[in-house]
């Protein structure tokens, strides 16, 4: 009997389902759609959301720590600048100073040099008058000396014995004055 209703359907096609697999399978599709909108879709979204919110956060921590360190980059740039500028005006004073003392130096030893020739200038006309007088004295003795021989009498009289001597070195000086210039 099978075989007869079988017959009376006609033959079976294998791509077509049967009705009732149809219903069923569309319910079980419906009842799993539910499913998904109802829990499943939200707990993905909602994940889905956090991870965009992390995403988003990380990417503003990441351009605020970029334009912190920009800041910092920028400032530090700043103090090298006021820093080599500071040690260049440093250096300007330093040299400066430098120049001061060097010159303050050449006009201690200027001044300490024109004091010593001027004690040395000192002490040479000292020496020299002491032997112009001992040069003096000595000419004049051996001059008295010669002209007693000469004269023949004593000069022995200290008054007459300068006159002569004073007398001679005057010529002799009037004499040498010429000569000289």
């Amino acid at each position: 009997m099978d075989t007869l209703i079988l017959a009376a359907e006609g033959p079976i096609n294998p791509v077509i389902p049967h009705t009732s697999e149809i219903i069923l399978g569309l319910v079980a599709f419906l009842l799993l759609l539910f499913v998904i909108k109802k829990f499943v879709s939200p707990r993905f979204e909602a994940l889905y959301e956090e991870r965009t919110a992390k995403i988003e956060g990380g990417i503003e921590k990441a351009e605020q720590a970029q334009a912190e360190a920009q800041r910092a980059l920028e400032q530090y740039k700043e103090q090298l600048a006021e820093a080599r500028a500071e040690a260049a005006r440093i250096r300007d004073d330093a040299r400066a100073e430098g120049l001061q003392i060097v010159e303050e130096m050449r006009e201690q030893a200027q001044a300490e040099s024109a004091r010593i020739v001027a004690q040395g200038q000192h002490q040479l006309d000292a020496q020299r008058a002491q032997i112009v007088a001992e040069l003096r004295a000595d000419l004049g003795r051996t001059a008295v000396e010669l002209a007693s021989k000469v004269v023949g009498e004593s000069l022995e009289d200290d008054s007459r014995r300068r006159g002569t001597v004073d007398r001679f070195l005057n010529e002799l000086d009037a004499v040498a004055a010429p000569a000289s210039k």
